[in-house]
């Protein structure tokens, strides 16, 4: 059994696609910083407390700008 489920986290997300990318970014974020936002995780690796941080509503996508170019896409 996963932890947190794919039911529990679509609630927070609304698509697959963006759950990755959201929890992609955030595990690198604590792989390489280590800045943790909930005080307790079940998960020792980071993507699976990315996963949880989302799951707890701790994590939210950003909203961005549709006509912004970004860093990534030059």
């Amino acid at each position: 059994m996963l932890y947190p489920s794919v039911d529990k986290l679509k609630t927070q997300i609304d698509s697959k696609y963006s759950l990755v990318a959201l929890a992609s970014k955030r595990a690198r974020q604590l792989h390489e910083h280590g800045d943790e936002k909930l005080d307790k995780y079940v998960s020792h690796k980071s993507v699976g407390r990315a996963l949880e941080e989302v799951a707890a509503g701790a994590l939210k996508p950003e909203h961005q700008d549709e006509f912004a170019i970004y860093e990534d896409e030059i």
